[in-house]
């Protein structure tokens, strides 16, 4: 998961650098395949109250973006706040996707050649890399299952279709071309 973080009309503190990275860790254990990139952002407002400060997480999920702001007079708390918020906000979001695809797995949208998703994450030194399904499943693929698109030329975020089946470490491509192919 990519993270940003912002200081805005303030000095970051280590402090809250490490409650950020603390919160980020949380959510990678439970959501790592499922948020794409993070920005946390803390201003202050002194226009709020005398001290003030804005924390503003936002947060890039396929297909949306989450948004949580808090305001108030501790930014550690805020952090902790905005990141249990966000963290419900995903929960939610993935209940809502699972129920929608009602019991469509990954394995029947391959093996009936409809697997398609976007390119999650690409490890180019390795060549291999991670599509997100329709389905939110991960699949790994490696370089040499690409039918007429070269490795270097995949950038994170491009739509792909696929077939897979059931690797030793779960869902695994036998071939990927660009959605636009």
């Amino acid at each position: 998961m990519e993270l940003k973080v912002e200081a805005k009309n303030l000095e970051l503190r280590k402090s809250w650098q490490e409650k950020i990275e603390e919160e980020r860790a949380k959510l990678i254990r439970h959501y790592a395949s499922f948020v794409l990139h993070l920005r946390v952002s803390i201003e202050a407002t002194p226009g709020y109250k005398e001290g003030g400060y804005e924390v503003a997480l936002v947060a890039g999920v396929p297909g949306d973006t989450v948004v949580v702001k808090r305001w108030g007079e501790n930014v550690r708390s805020l952090l902790v706040e905005a990141f249990d918020v966000l963290g419900a906000q995903l929960k939610n979001i993935v209940q809502k996707k699972q129920n929608h695809k009602a019991g469509k797995s990954l394995v029947e949208a391959v093996a009936s050649g409809q697997g398609s998703g976007v390119i999650r994450k690409i490890f180019t030194n390795e060549a291999y890399g991670f599509i997100t399904a329709e389905t939110h499943d991960d699949v790994f693929f490696q370089a040499h299952v690409l039918k007429d698109v070269e490795f270097t030329q995949l950038a994170e975020g491009d739509a792909v279709i696929f077939a897979a089946e059931h690797g030793e470490k779960g869902m695994q491509a036998t071939w990927v071309r660009r959605a636009d192919s």
